[in-house]
């Protein structure tokens, strides 16, 4: 199989892709909750003749090739949309509430597209190329969910790839950035701050204890950990994104809830942060007569790449592209300075296990008129990305066989 020929056959394949792509968009689920996504994606895979098997509560897995011995490649999706409503000016918007803002609808497709392809050159794959199609990846659970119910195991997973497209990058659509070796993605943790005081009539604080006013100590307090408790090198972001408490203008309410997010490259940084938002909310709390409950939801560890598995992708996607059109974030950093993402990613899990890489795959800039951000409720991507992710997906796969079997 030439780079040439895969490339024309994905491109064959584009008016699929749109289509598929587009019925996932006016379909949007969340979390785990995927019925008619994971409808859709099994359909279509049956129908290239898979037999996928569900994996953990709304994954699937298909196997590609396994006809030549050899090692296992694994590719992976992520299915789920965002709780937003979109205004995105598209012509097949989502109505129900919620929204493909981070672009898994693309991924979605993309991965149908390269089970196409493999299927078509299913005899020349030296190996196995297994198809990670994931739930729940906003909430950082799907990935996780996965592993525990065996998605490295039956065949053992030697390495694995998954792509993210970027809007808003200034860059062509169809240019690819391998990540480096090493962390990419910080690591993530939701938190929730429970205040608890004592409700009383609005022209009577003195009857009660405002725990509104304390919400309001508490999060200028939190940004001081950051300010004067982290080295210039601790790279670290928390943020408050919700505040709920109170329904009337003349009622001070017995409760209020914090609600908000952190991200970090290091451990140790990670733990530092929750016991001094702990100390801080519930010291805080206590000096004007109230009590705050803290706790941390769903998360995810650092995301780190393998730097062979980075060099060799580098040098794939370079055949399959061009130097034009994929480079690797080492090239770049060296230029911009910046080496990370600030996103985080639950295929970090996955990169705790076996030798992983993560690739952006641009997919609309700000002169084509692609100027808004992933989760914005405005974003959109550029549907010329669709074949060329599913080429980098099959192309990648079946090079990284050839050589390590």
């Amino acid at each position: 199989m030439t780079r040439e020929r895969l490339l024309q056959e994905a491109s064959e394949h584009e008016v699929e892709l749109i289509l598929s792509r587009r019925y996932l968009h006016t379909h949007p689920e969340t979390g785990f909750d995927l019925e008619n996504t994971f409808a859709h994606v099994k359909k279509e895979l049956i129908s290239m003749g898979y037999a996928p098997k569900e994996c953990g509560r709304a994954g699937l897995v298909a196997l590609a090739g396994g006809k030549q011995k050899g090692k296992v490649f694994m590719i992976r999706s992520d299915m789920d949309a965002l709780p937003i409503r979109e205004e995105a000016d598209v012509e097949f918007p989502s109505e129900n509430g919620k929204m493909h803002a981070c672009g898994h609808d693309m991924h979605t497709a993309m991965m149908l597209g390269a089970a196409r392809l493999l299927k078509a050159h299913e005899d020349e794959i030296c190996g196995t190329v297994k198809l990670m199609f994931q739930p729940a990846e906003e909430i950082f659970e799907g990935s996780h969910d996965m592993i525990k119910n065996g998605l490295l195991k039956n065949p053992d997973v030697d390495a694995a790839l998954m792509i993210h497209v970027m809007a808003g990058l200034p860059m062509p659509t169809g240019t690819v950035v391998v990540c480096g070796g090493g962390v990419s993605a910080p690591a993530a943790d939701y938190f929730s701050i429970k205040i608890q005081g004592k409700g009383c009539h609005g022209s009577m604080p003195n009857n009660g204890i405002d725990p509104v006013n304390v919400a309001a100590h508490i999060i200028t307090a939190l940004q001081e950990i950051h300010a004067r408790e982290l080295a210039l090198s601790d790279e670290a972001v928390l943020t408050v994104g919700s505040i709920h408490g109170g329904d009337a203008a003349n009622v001070i309410p017995d409760t209020v809830e914090l609600c908000g997010t952190i991200r970090t490259y290091n451990e140790e940084i990670r733990s530092f942060l929750k016991t001094r938002m702990t100390e801080i909310s519930q010291g805080i709390a206590s000096s004007f007569r109230a009590s705050a409950e803290v706790s941390f939801g769903s998360g995810c560890p650092t995301l780190v790449n393998d730097p062979d598995l980075s060099a060799c992708t580098t040098k794939y996607v370079q055949e399959l592209l061009g130097p034009s059109k994929a480079f690797n974030a080492d090239q770049l950093s060296a230029m911009s300075g910046q080496s990370k993402t600030a996103g985080s990613e639950d295929f970090a899990y996955v990169s705790l296990e076996v030798p992983s890489i993560m690739l952006a795959l641009a997919a609309g800039n700000p002169d084509q008129g692609f100027c808004y951000p992933q989760h914005h409720p405005k974003v959109k991507f550029d549907e010329a990305a669709l074949s060329v992710g599913s080429a980098i997906y099959t192309y990648t796969a079946m090079r990284w066989l050839e050589e390590h079997s």
